[in-house]
């Protein structure tokens, strides 16, 4: 019980300072909205190129969004390790009694309800802006836990980063360097009959693809409730051991203190 009190402390603590910050929450609500105008405008008429298998752009590429905002959200979350290990917060985390889990896992808690607000307000867009979504609130609640089960594993490594490389500038080019061919090597914003062979190959082993084709299974009139299974599986097994290499990571950044 200690772990999980301590952890929603700790989310509450960095929900209360995110509070404090209302021009970030307004780039971090604003950013994924314009992808969503921008490339729902940009790309409408792809839909056109045969075997693209869906005749509205809008209702493909919101699902994508929702679950590429979940996976930079992941991939940035180490940052805030950073400037707490620079104002010395963190080491005053490791002298009190606070659960050596709820440190990071607190922050993963305050991340993922953050996610489900930013995805929320995607989901309300994206129908007004003409997305239809067949699967109904089930097909939204698949979806949901589809970028909150991306973001975790995502949000652990980057945690796992900033503990080991202990610099802004080496996480910043890390996360970039991951997080970016991770998007385009997914079915995204294309469908992944029409991307080339070696990329279709490859998004096999690319957890992106796992989060994305789970968020449009549960979507669409029909669910494929084996593939959406074996892909939360995927997710799932990836998401412990992200969690499996962030624990050693924390336990080497203790003992170099």
């Amino acid at each position: 019980m200690n772990i999980l009190s301590h952890s929603l402390f700790m989310a509450l603590r960095h929900l209360r300072q995110l509070a404090r910050q209302p021009w970030w929450i307004a780039i971090t609500l604003v950013q994924p909205i314009v992808w969503l105008v921008f490339y729902g405008q940009l790309f409408k008429r792809v839909v056109e190129l045969p075997g693209f298998g869906t005749s509205s752009y809008i209702s493909f590429v919101t699902p994508g969004i929702v679950i590429m905002s979940a996976l930079f959200a992941g991939g940035w979350n180490g940052m805030g390790i950073l400037f707490e290990m620079d104002l010395g917060v963190m080491d005053r985390f490791l002298v009190s009694p606070v659960s050596r889990v709820a440190i990071i896992a607190g922050r993963l808690i305050q991340m993922a309800l953050v996610i489900v607000v930013q995805s929320l307000i995607l989901l309300v867009l994206g129908f007004v802006t003409g997305a239809r979504f067949e699967g109904g609130l089930t097909g939204m609640g698949v979806l949901l836990w589809s970028a909150i089960l991306l973001a975790v594993p995502f949000g652990a490594l980057s945690n796992a980063m900033a503990l080991v490389l202990r610099r802004r500038e080496s996480v910043i080019g890390a996360s970039n360097f991951i997080l970016l061919p991770l998007t385009f090597l997914s079915p995204v914003f294309m469908a992944r009959d029409l991307m080339p062979p070696w990329i279709r190959s490859v998004s096999q082993f690319n957890p992106v693809n796992w989060s994305i084709e789970c968020a449009r299974a549960s979507m669409s009139a029909h669910p494929d409730w084996m593939l959406i299974l074996k892909q939360m599986c995927f997710l799932i097994l990836f998401a412990l051991a992200s969690a499996w290499l962030a624990a050693r990571a924390f336990r080497a950044y203790q003992r170099s203190t």
